[in-house]
């Protein structure tokens, strides 16, 4: 099974809500496993109110997501890692510079190839999250297509 990473910085707000959302759209059996990390997470903290009342509006629950610390032996076992932001893309490089062909920008993805950051959301309200839970999951589609690309 392909391992896929979504990053971000503290692992409770936009890489859980990618995963949430990945996972949801491509359900069991895809031959992905799907998880997410933070270049500067704490261990054992759990996703934020706001992530968790996000993709709970659409079915999803985040309850039991806890953040974990992206660290180099993850980026090396993950044949793809997708981060946020133009900095975490770095900032996985920067912990794993052969890494270099296995990690993308969200939003890099598709006919557009657009490479804009997600906002980080934390500590804002609601509805903020939830534009940036439908930012993530607009792009989500071109990554799909990407990945299942990848298992011809």
């Amino acid at each position: 099974m392909k391992k896929l990473i979504f990053v971000c910085t503290g692992n409770t707000c936009r890489s859980p809500m990618a995963e949430g959302l990945l996972n949801h759209l491509l359900g069991p059996g895809c031959g992905w496993e799907i998880s997410s990390a933070g270049v500067h997470a704490s261990n054992g903290c759990p996703a934020s109110s706001g992530a968790v009342e996000a993709l709970r509006m659409l079915g999803i629950d985040l309850s039991g997501h806890f953040s974990r610390r992206l660290t180099p032996a993850m980026v090396k076992e993950a044949d793809l890692l997708v981060t946020m932001t133009r900095g975490h893309l770095d900032a996985v490089l920067s912990l794993v510079p052969e890494s270099r062909g296995k990690v993308f920008l969200l939003k890099s993805f598709g006919i557009a190839e657009c490479a804009a950051d997600i906002y980080d959301p934390v500590g804002e309200a609601l509805d903020v999250y939830c534009r940036v839970r439908d930012e993530i999951d607009a792009a989500l589609p071109d990554l799909i297509l990407y990945i299942k690309e990848d298992l011809k």
